[in-house]
């Protein structure tokens, strides 16, 4: 019995970890991306939008870390019509796999 109430305090510290996660996520989306990428995701003339975006949804969580750590020339692959590129970040590696996290979600 004790077995299986271990399993379920596990399962549960799990899915909270999981839903503090994603809220973090979104909360840096707030004060690092929205900016530029728009309420939600949609977009700007300034940047892309995340919502529907078949690269974010496509790519690796490596792939897109990679691009949030290091940023990207405005010209780079498809993003041919944003004349801007996105800066570097300086974020935590546990911040940055929230942001990658989060930013999935809004590519479906």
């Amino acid at each position: 019995m004790r077995k299986f109430i271990g399993i379920g305090v596990v399962a549960l510290s799990l899915a909270f970890a999981g839903s503090a996660m994603a809220s973090n996520g979104a909360g840096l989306f707030k004060s690092k991306c929205l900016a530029c990428h728009g309420p939600d995701g949609k977009g700007t003339a300034m940047a892309p939008a995340f919502q529907g975006n078949a690269w974010i949804k496509d790519s690796s969580a490596a792939d897109i870390a990679t691009v949030i750590k290091k940023g990207r020339n405005g010209s780079a692959k498809m993003y041919k019509n944003f004349a801007l590129g996105m800066p570097p970040q300086s974020l935590s590696d546990g911040d940055i796999n929230a942001l990658v996290d989060y930013l999935k979600t809004l590519s479906h």
